[in-house]
């Protein structure tokens, strides 16, 4: 059942400054697909935590948008470290304590695609750690994107993807994965061509025998299977289509929370299932399935540099703006 969503509260809040501001109050926030938030910014984030808002600039026209944290209710954290933000957990509990992580474990570190992420090794380490701290059904493992080039073609990924399983698959119960599309995204194809990273997209004939290797190596596993933001059918080989914000996990993580369950409009149906209404975030791409959020993170503001990155422009304009922040400050980059 769908259901139409008719905006964030408002409120009233008083900024840092004693002005009294207009705010949104959102129940779910993003943090953040436009930026490593745990990575980069988690002093940043346990301060504004602390003070219980935060100040989002709009990338287009750079206008301040006042997001007030009393009303959250679950946080999505996105991250390839959030070593930097395990220390803060406590802060985090003590505020807003229902939380899930998008953790992106890739191995591309022979062929230099994400340069400043951590080796795999202390990767994973990191990702036991926080499994252990939080449980495995609120840290999902993500492969993401699959980037197909002359040093990674698909027996190469596959293999990849086999090697970070055997370690990764009794500390969590869920892996995401999709294809690079960088036919679509000039800034991405700009970003690989600037780097000579020659690449190519995958087909659905690449697609299909990806699902059917990875179903395989499921058997042992026994993980659930998700894309991202694909309109191909895998579910002849156990995948289905991912919500990454997702309804259907937070009602199964978080059903005691009456608030939360309002918001979703779910509720008891027969044999003792929940039925709910589906929002989808209608600011995302026509195939993710994602609900609506609040992504609180800025544009042009991940260090890590990754070569197929959509969120950044440049390493010049990264760089600027890194040297620009303060962990003071409202928002991630200067107003």
């Amino acid at each position: 059942m769908a259901k139409k969503f008719s905006g964030w509260d408002r409120i009233k809040l008083t900024d840092q400054n004693g002005e009294h501001v207009d705010a949104i109050a959102p129940i779910i926030l993003s943090a953040s697909r436009s930026t490593d938030l745990p990575a980069f910014y988690a002093p940043w984030f346990a301060n504004r935590l602390e003070q219980g808002y935060c100040v989002w600039l709009n990338p287009f026209n750079q206008k301040p948008q006042y997001v007030s944290f009393s009303k959250a209710r679950v946080i999505v954290f996105w991250s390839k470290n959030p070593a930097p933000l395990i220390p803060y957990l406590d802060a985090v509990d003590a505020r807003i304590p229902q939380y899930y992580f998008q953790f992106t474990v890739n191995d591309y570190d022979q062929e230099g695609l994400e340069p400043n992420v951590p080796r795999l090794e202390r990767r994973i380490e990191t990702f036991k750690r926080l499994a252990d701290r939080v449980g495995p059904d609120r840290v999902i493992w993500r492969f993401d994107p699959l980037l197909l080039t002359p040093k990674t073609p698909l027996d190469v990924l596959l293999e990849k993807v086999r090697k970070v399983g055997e370690q990764l698959h009794d500390h969590t119960r869920r892996l995401v994965f999709s294809f690079a599309d960088i036919a679509g995204y000039r800034k991405v194809q700009n970003n690989l061509n600037r780097c000579d990273v020659a690449w190519e997209d995958f087909t659905a004939e690449a697609m299909e025998t990806f699902a059917r290797e990875v179903q395989a190596m499921n058997r042992s596993w026994g993980l659930e299977l998700a894309t991202c933001g694909e309109a191909v059918d895998l579910s002849p080989w156990g995948v289905e289509h991912g919500r990454c914000i997702d309804d259907r996990l937070m009602i199964r993580l978080f059903p005691e929370d009456k608030r939360l369950m309002a918001f979703l409009g779910a509720r008891p149906a027969l044999f003792g299932k929940m039925e709910w209404e589906y929002m989808k975030d209608k600011g995302q791409r026509k195939e993710c399935g994602c609900i609506v959020s609040k992504d609180i993170g800025m544009y042009n503001t991940c260090p890590h540099l990754c070569r197929y990155c959509y969120a950044n422009t440049s390493e010049s304009v990264v760089l600027k703006n890194a040297k620009q922040h303060v962990v003071s400050q409202e928002s991630i980059v200067s107003v």
